[in-house]
């Protein structure tokens, strides 16, 4: 493993949970017609259909946005590599609950991929549970490929809550019956910027999406010719119509103190075989989101590219 990559640590605004469950009724029935936002214990996330490797998402709970898409484009830099026991280390909580979004690790896969991490680590960065997985494309019928992650590393980027895991207070957010134009998390995090404004709030966690279908994509393997348009992105990119249910982890932060954050990422598995990068549910009539969420304390950057891109955001 190369040196040690920079961090940049950034306290954040914690309201309390009540107040952010009435802000966050509030702004979601602006753009779903079935809307409810409160503070619960946090349920089971083990049992399914949720797969979690911990019971709860608290205890110390803090973001890592770890490279970006930078990194990716205009041609991948290979040699971004990262271990999930090196950021928890830099996220101060070497023995860590980790879920979230990133960008599998191409030498173990065999190309490029869109991960979903899902692991408990003890404190020497040793793997004591792991429900991760890796979505890829079939390169014979461009089809989606999901297969457990089976190597604790990953690639290029990434963006995860870590915590203890232990079971606490979470907000659980709850939306059906899409009115608006905007997808759930990014209703959820313009909410957030609405009212917080200046402050950084930042929430962490895992949504389902339990009836309906979803757009969503998966990097196929990486482009022969440098990306350096968002058109050339998208057609890069495959896209998929997936079915319910899907379980989604990532983070979303209201406000990038000017750290380059990626302020919304979530990437989804499923039993069936389905997964990937959410981008927002197709059948607005139809579905019916799911959520728990805590709020970060901090958030880690770590090893922020140099150059800041829009593309493959």
């Amino acid at each position: 493993m190369a040196a040690s990559p920079p961090v940049q640590k950034a306290s954040t605004h914690v309201p309390s949970l009540d107040e952010v469950a009435d802000v966050l009724s509030a702004g979601l029935g602006k753009n779903f017609a079935d809307v409810s936002a409160s503070v619960v214990d946090c349920p089971d996330l083990t049992k399914k259909p949720f797969m979690l490797v911990s019971e709860g998402l608290g205890g110390s709970p803090r973001l890592a946005d770890v490279g970006g898409p930078a990194f990716l484009t205009p041609t991948p830099q290979l040699d971004k590599k990262f271990t999930f026991a090196q950021i928890a280390k830099l996220a101060e909580l070497p023995g860590a609950f980790m879920i979230g979004a990133g960008a599998g690790p191409w030498e173990h896969v065999g190309c490029n991929s869109e991960m979903m991490n899902n692991v408990i680590l003890d404190c020497d960065g040793g793997v004591v549970r792991n429900n991760a997985h890796i979505a890829k494309v079939n390169p014979e019928n461009d089809g989606c490929i999901l297969e457990k992650l089976t190597v604790a590393e990953f690639n290029l980027m990434g963006n995860f809550l870590v915590s203890e895991g232990k079971c606490c207070k979470v907000l659980e957010v709850k939306a059906g019956k899409r009115t608006g134009e905007e997808n759930f998390v990014s209703c959820m995090r313009k909410t957030l910027q609405s009212f917080y404004q200046e402050k950084i709030v930042a929430l962490g966690g895992v949504f389902l999406i339990e009836k309906g279908k979803a757009k969503l994509h998966i990097m196929p393997d990486f482009s022969k010719e440098p990306l350096t348009t968002p058109k050339q992105v998208g057609d890069w990119l495959n896209f998929y119509d997936m079915s319910a249910p899907l379980v989604c982890v990532g983070e979303l932060v209201s406000h990038d103190p000017g750290m380059d954050l990626r302020v919304e990422h979530f990437h989804c598995f499923s039993e069936h075989g389905e997964g990937g990068h959410y981008h927002w549910d197709i059948t607005p009539d139809d579905v019916q989101y799911r959520g728990y969420f805590v709020l970060a304390d901090y958030i880690y950057r770590v090893d922020q590219p140099p150059v800041i891109t829009d593309l493959a955001r």
